[in-house]
């Protein structure tokens, strides 16, 4: 069932603190705030946007280490402060012409449900509130900010068959980029 929705998916959609992160906000003397996000996650992002499906960010807090963690990865749809993040949803999904069926979103808290309700795969991850997994059609083995946001990368690129192809040791590695 989840990888017949996955087939579908022309959008991930991802909160960021508890499913980018740990959750964790460290702020230093200075004020500034340190994120700790998950390289597996990022590599997970770059094989979606590479195989042509589209990542957005929608989050409820203003984080500059956010905008520059979307800058590497290559996110180019990136929406901070926000409280209601079904209306960004929707509006992207009307911006792109998307159906339901086609938009996955990620959440962990209460401000994330109506924006799973945008979504034909909504997912939680491990860690989510209870709320939030009740809401969700997937639940993530991998809490936030430790592999989840891979693990539904990984599940939307095999259910469209594009997961890179590893051969034996001697033969070239297929990427599908450098």
């Amino acid at each position: 069932m989840i990888e017949n929705r996955a087939k579908e998916i022309a959008l991930l959609v991802l909160d960021v603190d508890g499913v980018m992160t740990d959750g964790r906000i460290v702020m230093n003397d200075l004020g500034q705030e340190i994120k700790y996000f998950n390289v597996k996650d990022g590599h997970g992002i770059r094989l979606l946007l590479h195989a042509g499906i589209d990542v957005a960010i929608i989050t409820g807090r203003e984080s500059e280490t956010v905008r520059l963690r979307a800058a590497d990865l290559g996110i180019t749809r990136v929406y901070q402060g926000i409280k209601e993040k079904e209306a960004v949803c929707k509006k992207i999904m009307a911006e792109k012409g998307l159906e339901m069926d086609q938009v996955c979103c990620m959440g962990d808290d209460l401000p994330d449900i109506p924006m799973l309700r945008c979504a034909g795969l909504p997912v939680a991850v491990a860690d989510a509130t209870i709320e939030t997994r009740d809401a969700a059609l997937y639940v993530t083995k991998a809490p936030g900010g430790f592999g989840a946001v891979r693990e539904v990368c990984e599940i939307i690129l095999k259910a469209k068959g594009k997961w890179p192809e590893f051969k034996g040791n001697n033969e070239k590695t297929k990427l599908g980029f450098t």
